[in-house]
């Protein structure tokens, strides 16, 4: 972890063990890391609670893998989203316990064990097709340490399936919907539970849902109290907020 690098470096030099000019030279790379094509921030974790995530789409697969060994000098845990198959495959050349999901197409580096959450956090999703973005929720979530619980092809065309787990998904702390065509799925799951829910909109649909347009829309004027939306598609955006409310939830609010 990052504090854990700062803290030992603290304690080094408070302990003589490291001169004031070696320890400046280690922290001159901690705020950010200056690496030509991308910074690489390297505090993320202190501010915001998790390292910097990387974002593969429109990256060479070369850049991917320079930025994710920069990351890794710095400790923590590692999460590159949006990844194919032979972004992995030169990544897996480099970190050996990198893990892909390819329906997600996530890419996982687990450095510390998992201490996971008291909480949990639902994923809920309308249908099978839905399944890349939920995936992609499940694995942030997971990564961040947080305990997940999910629910598939679950939507309102057959609502007994939803209601046949209505009991299960009440007992989450945060529950990320997941949904595309037209979007009805987080109103109702908003309408069932008294923990705020996190609506995904996908680009899943046929011609007038507009790529995701038409979801979006339903979901921000959802009736429902306590749905808040993200982007279309965006399943690690939604769990990335998820980790944070189940933490406070937990009381444990911590870097990783």
């Amino acid at each position: 972890m990052i504090t854990a690098a700062l803290r030992k470096l603290l304690l080094q030099v408070r302990a003589g063990r490291l001169d004031i000019e070696s320890a400046l030279a280690r922290l001159r790379h901690m705020p950010f890391e200056d690496i030509g094509f991308a910074k690489v921030d390297h505090h993320r974790a202190i501010r915001c609670g998790f390292p910097e995530v990387v974002y593969c789409a429109g990256k060479t697969t070369k850049q991917v893998v320079a930025i994710l060994e920069r990351r890794a000098r710095a400790g923590g845990n590692i999460l590159a989203t949006r990844a194919e198959p032979a972004v992995f495959a030169a990544v897996r050349k480099k970190f050996r316990k990198a893990r892909y999901n390819e329906l997600a197409r996530t890419i996982c580096i687990r450095r510390h064990a998992a201490e996971l959450s008291r909480g949990t956090i639902a994923i809920v999703s309308a249908g099978t097709s839905d399944m890349p973005v939920a995936e992609e929720a499940r694995e942030t979530a997971e990564i961040m340490d947080q305990r997940t619980q999910t629910f598939y092809d679950v939507g309102v065309a057959g609502i007994h399936r939803l209601l046949a787990h209505s009991a299960e998904i009440r007992q989450a702390n945060v529950v990320v919907v997941v949904a595309g065509m037209e979007g009805a799925l987080a109103s109702v799951v908003g309408g069932l539970v008294d923990a705020p829910v996190i609506a995904v909109p996908t680009s899943i649909g046929y011609g007038a849902s507009f790529h995701g347009l038409a979801p979006l829309l339903t979901m921000l004027n959802s009736c429902a109290a306590g749905v808040a939306v993200v982007n279309i598609d965006n399943g690690f955006g939604a769990a990335y907020l998820a980790a944070l409310i189940n933490r406070l939830a937990d009381g444990s609010a911590r870097a990783t």
